[in-house]
């Protein structure tokens, strides 16, 4: 049977050590663009699908489409630049209201025969779990003085 090696000094390794990272800057910098343009994509395509109900795709349904896309990219890449400055409650909080109002828009689409409070009703369903996760990621992630812990 084959065993592990001892540690040298029969000690665990150092606190302060870290993983080798995989990826290079390069590679997360374009992440963080690629990321929100293709969910932008998806989110602007199902947008566009939603409103057209079955029908046939018009110029007017692929500008409305491309539109939404656009929008959900700029908020999101808003959000991902300016939120991690914020206290993590009001972090927490921009990501929450910005996943509540992005469910809730395309549930609003989706069918003519709800009314508002059920898209808001929705919206609120989904950022109130969202706050509660986005919360407990930042809390633990942070120190007592609010400085982020990398």
């Amino acid at each position: 049977m084959a065993h592990a090696a001892p540690a040298p000094g029969g000690q665990a390794p150092a606190l302060g050590y870290r993983p080798p990272n995989v990826f290079d800057e390069r590679t997360h910098a374009m992440a963080r663009w690629l990321l929100p343009a293709v969910l932008g994509l998806i989110y602007g395509y199902w947008a566009a699908a939603n409103v057209r109900y079955g029908g046939p795709i018009t110029g007017m349904n692929v500008l409305f489409g491309v539109v939404t896309g656009f929008v959900f990219f700029a908020v999101f890449r808003a959000l991902e630049t300016f939120a991690p400055r914020m206290r993590r409650e009001v972090h927490a909080f921009l990501w929450a209201a910005f996943t509540g109002i992005a469910v809730g828009f395309l549930y609003s689409l989706s069918n003519r025969g709800h009314s508002i409070l059920g898209s808001a009703g929705l919206g609120l369903a989904v950022a109130v779990p969202t706050f509660v996760v986005m919360f407990y990621r930042y809390y633990t992630r942070e120190d007592a003085a609010g400085h982020r812990v990398r």
